[in-house]
């Protein structure tokens, strides 16, 4: 196993609260990291690849590719007495893998951003992450930023930093884009070129659960090293953690998600994000693992997850995670048939046990993954999806009290992931909840979409829309399920 990306390397450092995070998004161009003045809200390396475009003077045209870390808050739990935060977490029991983790990424890092706040001046806190960063050997790679410098008035205090012996600082406003070119010409000049644009990894994978399932410990097996912090504090991963490897040749992307809970018991704003955060996890991956624990009841947490999951129609493995405990006291086909009860909608998603702190059945999650996500990706001939169809209609056809009969005019797959199917009927409402039902399952197991959610569109259209379909028109298909969208709502 190996890390999947051969970009340039660049780490974002610095005392909570001078604005990682925001900088993180500005430059990533989208909000990945969660922003919040509360301290310690960043914990986990978060990562996102980042674009930098030539300066205008040069002779180049193409631009260049790093990725691009954002760190916790070096020191956030300083001086005599825990410090708590709105969550009632003693972050003093996590600052060691906080920083541990801040070091890592300093040492993998080919250029390390310095950041301080330019309104509050260089701290005491500044000076001792500069001094971890000579110890580090890390001084020759450190490129000095003053955020906050929300206008010219600022340019003096953010100057103040040269005193930590890092160069001449790079005042920016990572709120309002306010030296945004200066930074992105300094970022141009210190990373190297010839990289190209990031290849994407091959599968985009997401693990969901609740709280202390072992998503974060999960991902450290997979990746074969302590990527992400494992904690027994529960909440403790709070952003949606991507963490790239490589086995057998194949590219991964895991996403690691902060812990689900009941919404009564979200505890401040960060929890809201969090959650968020991990809904967006999920619409951005190919699979989905939903990771259970097995010593503990089916909570709502996971039926609701589990909803999600089939609202977006995402390819998901449920991978059952500390069996090992309750093996003596229940077998796994009893639990199997518990699962079907309490996961309900999702009877046709593959099913492991595992044991992630033992690294057992590993292989077996990965090699579903990359199957599931290439049922998800298969697309089925016209000619195939309609004589099954017909032959469906004729085993058992949708009843009408009124005598009127069922027809399929015509069907097509008019997308993959999720495996897209259109029917053109002629009186839609023949097919009820209960037929659709029927239809999708044999469906499954006729197509190589066994173990994936299938979205069926059952239409009534115009000729010009079945001409186009026929035509092999799939923006028509995609039309269609716009509108058939539209009319649900």
């Amino acid at each position: 196993m190996s890390s999947a990306t051969n970009m340039p390397r660049i780490a974002i450092v610095g005392r909570p609260n001078v604005g990682k995070s925001s900088l993180f998004n500005r430059l990533v161009g989208r909000r990945v990291s969660i922003v919040d003045p509360t301290p310690g809200v960043t914990r986990d390396r978060v990562d996102g690849v980042i674009q930098v475009n030539p300066p205008e003077e040069t002779l180049e045209t193409e631009p260049r590719f790093a990725e691009l870390t954002d760190t916790g808050g070096y020191g956030v739990y300083v001086g005599e007495g825990a410090r708590f935060d709105d969550a009632g977490e003693d972050l003093a029991r996590l600052t060691d893998a906080i920083e541990s983790q801040i070091r890592y990424a300093t040492r993998e890092a080919d250029l390390v951003i310095f950041l301080l706040d330019a309104q509050t001046g260089v701290t005491a806190l500044d000076e001792r992450i500069a001094t971890m960063l000579r110890k580090e050997g890390s001084a020759e790679k450190v490129m000095t930023v003053t955020n906050k410098v929300d206008d010219d008035s600022w340019q003096a205090h953010a100057h103040d930093a040269s005193a930590l012996g890092f160069g001449e600082p790079i005042p920016v406003s990572a709120k309002s884009g306010y030296g945004r070119r200066q930074l992105g010409e300094a970022l141009w000049d210190r990373i190297a070129d010839g990289q190209g644009a990031p290849r994407d990894p091959s599968i985009q994978f997401a693990i969901v659960g609740a709280r202390n399932a072992g998503k974060s410990t999960l991902i450290n097996a997979l990746a074969g090293r302590k990527r992400v912090i494992v904690s027994e504090i529960a909440g403790t991963t709070r952003d949606s953690v991507d963490v790239r490897f490589e086995i057998d040749d194949k590219q991964f992307l895991a996403i690691d998600t902060a812990g689900v809970r009941k919404r009564k018991s979200w505890a401040d704003d960060v929890e809201y994000y969090s959650h968020s955060r991990a809904r967006d996890a999920i619409r951005r991956s190919d699979v989905c693992i939903l990771l259970v624990d097995a010593s503990k009841e089916i909570s709502q947490v996971e039926k609701k997850l589990s909803l999600e999951l089939q609202k977006q129609f995402k390819p998901t493995l449920v991978a059952v995670n500390k069996f090992d405990l309750v093996e003596d006291e229940v077998k796994p086909e009893q639990y199997v048939d518990y699962l079907t009860q309490e996961l309900r909608g999702l009877s046709y998603a593959p099913l492991v046990f595992i044991s992630a702190k033992e690294g057992e059945g590993l292989d077996d999650v990965v090699k579903l993954v990359a199957n599931l996500e290439k049922q998800a990706s298969h697309r089925e001939t016209t000619g195939q999806i309609n004589r099954l169809v017909q032959e469906i209609l004729k085993e058992r056809g949708p009843s009408s009290k009124l005598g009127t009969k069922a027809k399929i005019l015509y069907a097509t797959q008019v997308g993959i992931n999720p495996p897209t199917v259109v029917m053109v009927v002629n009186k839609p409402d023949l097919f009820t909840q209960g037929y659709r039902r029927f239809l999708m399952n044999r469906l499954r197991d006729q197509l190589p979409f066994s173990e994936v959610p299938i979205r069926l569109v059952i239409t009534e259209r115009s000729r010009m829309s079945l001409s186009a379909l026929k035509g092999g028109d799939h923006r028509a298909g995609e039309r269609l399920i716009e509108e058939d969208a539209g009319e649900s709502d």
